[in-house]
């Protein structure tokens, strides 16, 4: 899994247009990103990735960079 196949994901989740984000879109500046997307987010990383991110890491996340570099991390086992 690539971060560029990351994005269209969280685009799925937050009801963004295909291509609306980049790694430097600020979380606050997405219309649906709440705390039930925050919710969704660890689902989808689990269904797809196989592990639960920590909701501390999420909350601490200000793109989506942010979240990407979450996700990734985990997939490399650090």
């Amino acid at each position: 899994m690539t971060r560029k196949e990351i994005i269209p994901q969280i685009e799925i989740l937050v009801e963004a247009d295909a291509g609306a984000l980049s790694e430097q879109t600020l979380l606050s500046e997405i219309t649906h990103w709440d705390s039930l997307a925050a919710v969704g987010f660890i689902a989808m990383v689990d269904e797809n990735f196989g592990f639960t991110p920590s909701p501390k890491r999420i909350a601490e996340s200000k793109t989506v960079g942010d979240l990407v570099d979450l996700v990734i991390a985990n997939l490399k086992g650090q």
